[in-house]
């Protein structure tokens, strides 16, 4: 069975690699977002500084979303979801498995990125720490959302837009408590793990949600 799970994953990862829409698109998306900031708020790096988390985290956020409409809409349409589905593997397996590459070939270099990113935005060492910290537990859960709304879009054919407006909503109490704890760690005077260890609560509940939630998705469109 683990092996059945680590071979989803690396095609997947081979798969979000071969097509451009994996590490590349999701830090220039990335990019794009912090980088258009500074010209939208003046040359106040005072003001950049304190809205600095809350840039990066919407910027992780929307690009976190990216290649999702096709995470199961793929596999769909050319009958590998019916293969996997007959496999001794759990679909909810098949979905966490799915979750886990696109993660790894969205997110994961999304964290990698940030630091330099906060540099434009004139955060500290210390924000920039946090930041970092605050991305690498919360955006598995965005994915592990975003799972729900890529079942829904490759099982009833709804288009990339309803993953938007199911996800986004899903994922406000992780954008809150991520950026309440970077505020936490800059300026207190909560301390920074109240809001962390609430965020990597909201993270494993939703690693549990997702993947169950987005085979149900899947089996009921079938």
């Amino acid at each position: 069975m683990t092996s059945a799970f680590l071979a989803i994953v690396r095609r997947d990862l081979k798969l979000a690699l071969r097509s451009g829409g994996g590490a590349g698109l999701g830090v220039v998306f990335f990019l794009s977002v912090v980088t258009i900031m500074p010209f939208a708020v003046g040359p106040d790096l005072a003001l950049l500084a304190r809205i600095g988390p809350a840039v990066l985290w919407i910027g992780a956020l929307l690009a976190s979303l990216i290649g999702l409409e096709r995470l199961f809409a793929a596999d769909v349409e050319d009958g590998s979801l019916d293969a996997l589905s007959l496999s001794a593997l759990p679909l909810e397996l098949v979905t966490a498995a799915k979750g886990l590459a696109h993660w790894l070939a969205t997110g994961l270099p999304l964290v990698l990125a940030s630091p330099v990113l906060a540099l434009m935005l004139n955060l500290d060492p210390q924000a920039i720490g946090a930041v970092v910290l605050t991305l690498l537990v919360g955006t598995p859960a965005v994915t592990a959302l975003g799972l729900i709304g890529a079942a829904f879009s490759g099982a009833f054919r709804r288009g990339g837009l309803l993953i938007a407006v199911l996800v986004l909503p899903l994922a406000i109490p992780v954008l809150i408590f991520a950026v309440s704890a970077t505020s936490a760690a800059i300026t207190g005077p909560v301390p920074f793990g109240t809001p962390f260890r609430i965020l990597i609560g909201l993270t494993l509940f939703a690693l549990v949600l997702g993947p169950v939630a987005a085979a149900a998705a899947l089996r009921t469109g079938r």
